[in-house]
């Protein structure tokens, strides 16, 4: 079976480390033998998570979407910032109202998250390569029934980080790298939840 991977980064500010590094998970899953699908959460624009909003109009529609191509893939690799020692707020918000789905566009039973593996990695222009972030990711993810795999790499001086091709410069960070890939896709062949749309 080939493995269907989700790849997105958890900001969308234009020349984002973030999205640097998913495009570096991208091409090293694709090397790998996995089926990649690569987005930007700027195409999936939600309001701030308000349960009195979800009670008058629902789940929006955007985080639905996103939650129907969750659930038809095997696996997430989501390559984030660090916001004040934490999670981006973007991301959160994408996270939390993903997590509110309870139903499908027929009526089905769907949980996007329940069963799904995620790989993690992190990036920074400091020495702690966003690692801090991915320790509060990591226990979001584990409470929406994600399985997140224990190797997870982090990018550090990310602004110096990358060559002209988008190419990790440094071997070590794309061992990492590497290391997260070939582990995802290993999970992701083992615990195959997915749904098909």
């Amino acid at each position: 079976m080939t493995p269907r991977i989700l790849v997105f980064a958890g900001s969308i500010r234009s020349g984002a480390f973030s999205g640097q590094t998913a495009d570096v998970a991208q091409k090293t899953l694709a090397l790998q033998g996995a089926e990649v699908t690569r987005i930007s959460l700027a195409d999936y624009p939600l309001p701030i998570m308000d349960q009195d909003l979800e009670k008058e109009q629902g789940v929006p529609e955007s985080a639905q979407k996103l939650g129907a191509m969750i659930a038809a893939q095997d696996g997430l690799l989501i390559a984030s910032p660090e916001y004040n020692a934490s999670i981006p707020p973007l991301l959160k918000n994408t996270i939390d109202w993903v997590s509110r789905i309870r139903r499908d566009a027929n009526g089905n039973t769907l949980a996007p998250f329940a069963g799904k593996v995620a790989g993690l990695c992190s990036s920074s222009d400091g020495n702690f390569a966003g690692i801090r972030g991915l320790y509060h990711l990591r226990a979001v993810l584990m409470n929406c029934q994600v399985e997140v795999i224990t190797p997870q790499c982090s990018v550090a001086r990310a602004g110096d980080a990358f060559d002209d091709q988008g190419n990790l410069k440094d071997e070590r960070a794309q061992k990492m790298m590497d290391k997260v890939c070939m582990t995802l896709i290993e999970r992701a062949r083992l615990l195959s939840t997915r749904t098909e749309y």
